[in-house]
């Protein structure tokens, strides 16, 4: 049991880049090629492995095979139909994208990275009807934990989202490919 010293609140005022990216694919088209690249968590495969009591390896093999472009769908809802309710006409589908195997990484450092950990996303079209993906910036979320090792996974996401872009021929963020944020 971990016992507690430092019963205190403590706030981390962070300043976090939202990226938004439009892409020249009609909404439904890229939506369809992101859902592709980025595949639905294999919930049935991990919870065999977590029930077996799996190693770790072997968790990373099957999140390599799940991940094919280094990122996971674990969750997402098109709020479209709902919002329409209320007379909205945007489209728009929420995702929460990442790879455990990734987080686990910062994870053992601090576990509130699963605040940011999956990469919270999002699809839609505007108002000008031109199909836009927005994120934050992994690198700039993770930095406000101030630590080095935790900032440096970060680092490790943004050029990871600098290849899914890439691949889903979606312009790249100059942010993206930055070696370096500042920390905290």
């Amino acid at each position: 049991m971990i016992q507690r010293t430092d019963t205190g609140v403590h706030t981390v005022p962070h300043e976090v880049n939202r990226l938004t990216v439009g892409v020249s694919a009609p909404f439904q088209e890229f939506r369809e090629r992101y859902e592709r690249a980025v595949p639905v968590f294999d919930t049935e495969r991990f919870e065999r492995l977590i029930r077996d009591e799996a190693d770790w390896d072997t968790v990373l093999r099957a999140t390599a095979q799940n991940a094919p472009h280094g990122f996971i769908i674990y969750w997402s809802h098109d709020f479209t139909p709902l919002m329409r309710l209320a007379g909205e006409r945007w489209v728009c589908v929420e995702y929460l994208m990442g790879n455990h195997a990734i987080a686990q990484g910062m994870y053992h450092h601090d576990p509130a990275v699963l605040l940011y950990a999956p990469l919270r996303t999002a699809i839609y079209e505007d108002a000008g009807g031109t199909t836009r993906f927005a994120v934050d910036q992994p690198s700039t979320r993770f930095a406000s934990f101030g630590n080095p090792d935790i900032t440096e996974v970060g680092i490790t996401l943004d050029h990871k989202l600098a290849a899914l872009l890439e691949y889903l021929d979606a312009p790249v963020p100059a942010e993206l490919v930055r070696e370096r944020v500042p920390h905290g």
